[in-house]
């Protein structure tokens, strides 16, 4: 009897060595964001089981996660097997960052992400599908360093993320990303690096690592199609293997699988499943 017991012990524990070993990368849930509306609980859990390790959250609204309170979210990712390592926090202003920080600190989150320039100065042209800003690159330069600061008192970190628009010169010529590289402290302001929209922009990846290394702390790992549209990982043309052998120079600490749209009749979840399956193939662990 003692010696099946032994038995049975050592066959779960290699099940659970093994189950841990699988479980690696991260998913960006704005991806299934459709989903998370209709059932929290039940995506997360399709998320958990396609082997994902942490996850970054897109659905803050009025100091709840998904419409759950911070604590109660991160019981149920903690449930899971997850952990929430950052959060888009698209609707900062400065009446509201302390208690976004005090939520993510709640909520064990270590990256308060800022997904477009805040405050109103975020544009889109609903025509063309263009992106871009306004209000001048020093003003959203300021204000970065104003919420990163108060970040870094708090023991978290600020990051921007990027979309296309920030590579391709403005009005006055100005390449946002290389002023917002140039003019921040990384004390206090970092960056994530959206690897779809930098491609978009026809910018240089492996220029940026050179020049700024140690500023991407974060990468958003997102394929393109023949047509210039989001694919799965490692279904487009995207060289993610040249990129990965960079990631120490960038400064990478975590990656999210993302996928802004699907096509082809593929849902969210199957694009995030089928992305999973090629991480390891392309060298993410």
């Amino acid at each position: 009897m003692k010696k099946t017991y032994l038995i049975l012990l050592v066959l779960i524990s290699t099940f659970q060595l093994t189950h841990a070993q699988e479980r690696f990368g991260g998913a960006m849930l704005y991806t299934v964001r459709d989903a998370m509306k209709e059932d929290v609980q039940a995506t997360i859990e399709a998320v958990s089981s396609m082997g994902y390790d942490y996850v970054e959250l897109a659905g803050y609204d009025n100091g709840k996660f998904y419409g759950m309170e911070p604590s109660a979210f991160k019981q149920l990712l903690n449930e899971n097997g997850l952990q929430a390592v950052s959060s888009h926090q698209g609707t900062v202003n400065m009446e509201n960052v302390d208690q976004m920080i005090a939520d993510l600190k709640t909520a064990g989150i270590s990256y308060f992400v800022i997904p477009v320039p805040p405050m109103g100065m975020f544009t889109y042209d609903g025509a063309t599908h263009s992106m871009g800003m306004k209000g001048g690159v020093e003003a959203l330069a300021s204000i970065l360093t104003t919420l990163g600061k108060k970040c870094a008192e708090a023991g978290i970190s600020l990051l921007y993320h990027n979309h296309d628009f920030e590579f391709m010169p403005n009005a006055n010529g100005e390449i946002i990303m290389d002023y917002l590289l140039e003019n921040t402290d990384p004390a206090y302001v970092n960056f994530q690096l959206d690897l779809f929209w930098i491609t978009k922009a026809k910018a240089d990846p492996f220029a940026y690592f050179e020049k700024y290394p140690g500023r991407f702390k974060s990468f958003h790992v997102k394929d393109m199609d023949q047509e210039g549209r989001f694919s799965p990982v490692g279904e487009g043309v995207i060289d993610f293997s040249a990129i990965l052998k960079e990631k120490e120079k960038a400064g990478m600490q975590y990656y999210f699988v993302e996928q802004d749209r699907t096509f082809n009749g593929r849902t969210p979840l199957e694009a995030l499943k089928i992305s999973k399956g090629n991480l390891k193939a392309l060298g993410f662990k």
